[in-house]
C-alpha cells in the first residue's frame, strides 16, 4: 500500500500549528432528520475554506531547499490549487495554479490574492492537468499533484486521525470522493485506529469515476459533465488512491444534482454552515438513504466551504419552490382599472407575502379584453398554497400554477 498509519501520523506531527485541528460538532437538527446521530466535521473551517490545506502544507514541507528554489505548479478544480497558493506564500515558494477555465471566480481570486501566478486553462480538471504538466516541463517547476500522491493522502488522512478522537463511539464516516486521495487517507487512518468504523466513498452521480474504478477494479474514464459538486468532478481516479479505497474503503454511492443542492441548503438554513456541493454530498448520500446508517454515530466530513454567493442564491430560491415557500401564479384579469389592486387584496387575505408582480398585456395568452398577471409569493408550504388558489378561484379568478423548467 502506498502509505500506512506511520505516514499520516507524521503528517500530523509535521502539519500541528500549520493547520487548523477542525471541531466535529455533533447535530441534533440532523441527527432528528436522518435517524442516525449525526456528527459534522467542519473542514470549511479551514484558513483556505477546505481540507486541501492538509495535504498540500504536507507535501510543500517536504521539498529540499532545491525544490523550493525551483517552485511548485499544480492544477486544480480550485480548492487544491487554493491551499498549494496559500502554504507556497507562507513558505516563500513561488506557484503556478492551473485551473478550468469555469473554476469558481471565489476560488480563481483568492489563489491570485495569495500571490499564485492562476492560469485558466480548458474545459475540465483533465485538461488543466494536462497543461500543468506542460508548465512543469517548460520551466523546470515541481508538480503538486492535487490527490495521487502519498504525501498528499498522508495529509489528507489526518483528519481520520481527528476523527477517531473527537467522536469515540463512531460507527461510520461518509466522504466526498473526487480523485480519492481524502477517502484513502482516512480510511487508512480510522481503520487503522477503528478497525469496525465503516468508511463511506460518496460521488456526484454525473462525475462517478472512483465508483466505477472501486467495483471493477479498474480505472475507467468517465465522459465530461456539469456538477454542483466541482471540487470532485474528477474524470479518472488515481492510481495510488484506488489501491487504498478498494482496500480499506467500506462502501462507494453517488447522488444527484437536486440531491446535492437540497443538501447545501439544508446545511444553510438547520446548521448555518456554507459549504460547497462536493462538501455537501455526505449529507445527500445520509438524508436520501443512500446508505443504511439509522441508529448509528455517523461523522460527515464537510471538506469545503469555497462556493459562489450568485450559486447559493439560485440554490435557495430553488430549494423554496421545492417546499412549496415560494409560488408562482398566473392569473387572468379583466383589464380594467382596480383589477389588480383587488387581486392583491386577496392575497393579503390569505396572509401570502407578494414578492414580485409581472403585468403583461402584449406576450399573453389572454384576450384583448383581459390582463395576465404573474404573482411571485412568498408561503408557509404547500397548504397555504391551495388555500390561496382556491380563495382566488371562488371569487372569479382562472388561476394557474406557474412550476419551475
Amino acid at each position: 500500500m502506498p502509505i500506512t498509519l506511520g505516514d499520516v501520523e507524521a503528517a500530523r506531527a509535521r502539519l500541528r500549528g500549520v493547520i487548523h485541528e477542525t471541531p466535529c460538532a455533533y447535530s441534533q437538527s440532523l441527527s432528528d432528520l436522518t435517524g442516525a446521530r449525526v456528527f459534522v466535521k467542519l473542514e470549511n473551517l479551514q484558513m483556505t475554506g477546505s481540507f486541501k490545506e492538509r495535504g498540500a502544507a504536507n507535501v510543500l514541507l517536504q521539498l529540499s531547499p532545491a525544490e523550493q528554489r525551483r517552485g511548485v505548479v499544480t492544477a486544480s478544480a480550485g480548492n487544491h490549487g487554493l491551499a498549494v497558493a496559500f502554504h507556497a506564500a507562507r513558505l516563500g515558494i513561488s506557484a503556478v495554479v492551473v485551473m478550468p477555465e469555469w473554476a469558481p471566480l471565489t476560488k480563481v481570486t483568492a489563489a491570485r490574492r495569495q500571490g499564485a501566478e492562476v492560469v485558466l486553462h480548458g474545459e475540465n480538471y483533465d485538461e488543466a492537468h494536462a497543461r500543468a504538466r506542460e508548465i512543469e516541463a517548460e520551466r523546470g517547476l515541481v508538480f503538486v499533484h492535487p490527490f495521487d500522491d502519498p504525501r498528499v493522502i498522508a495529509g489528507q488522512g489526518t483528519i481520520g486521525l481527528e476523527l477517531a478522537a473527537q467522536v469515540p463511539d463512531l460507527e461510520a464516516v461518509l466522504v466526498p470522493v473526487g480523485g480519492g486521495g481524502l477517502a484513502a487517507g482516512i480510511a487508512v487512518a480510522v481503520k487503522a485506529r477503528r478497525p469496525g468504523v465503516e468508511v463511506i466513498g460518496v460521488q456526484a452521480d454525473e462525475i462517478a469515476a472512483m465508483k466505477a474504478a472501486w467495483a471493477s477494479g479498474e480505472r475507467v474514464t468517465v465522459s465530461p459533465a456539469p456538477t454542483i459538486a466541482d471540487g470532485i468532478a474528477v474524470r479518472r481516479a488515481g492510481e495510488h488512491t484506488l489501491a487504498l479505497c478498494r482496500r480499506w474503503v467500506d462502501q462507494m454511492v453517488s447522488v444527484s444534482e437536486e440531491e446535492i443542492a437540497n443538501a447545501i441548503l439544508l446545511l444553510l438554513e438547520i446548521e448555518k454552515t456554507v459549504v460547497e456541493g462536493a462538501g455537501a454530498v455526505p449529507l445527500a448520500a445520509l438524508v436520501n438513504k443512500k446508505v443504511a446508517l439509522a441508529g448509528k454515530t455517523v461523522a460527515l466530513v464537510l471538506t469545503g466551504g469555497n462556493i459562489d454567493v450568485n450559486l447559493v442564491s439560485r440554490i435557495i430560491e430553488r430549494g423554496l419552490v421545492k417546499d412549496g415557500r415560494l409560488v408562482r401564479l398566473a392569473v387572468m384579469l379583466r383589464d380594467r382599472p382596480g383589477q389588480l389592486a383587488r387581486l392583491t387584496a386577496l392575497v393579503a387575505e390569505m396572509r401570502a407575502n407578494v414578492l414580485h408582480i409581472l403585468h403583461d398585456r402584449a406576450f399573453s395568452r389572454a384576450r384583448l379584453s383581459e390582463t395576465e398577471v404573474e404573482l411571485t409569493l412568498e408561503t408557509s408550504g404547500r397548504e397555504q398554497i391551495e388555500a390561496v388558489k382556491r380563495h382566488l378561484t371562488a371569487a372569479g379568478y382562472t388561476v394557474a400554477e406557474v412550476t419551475p423548467g
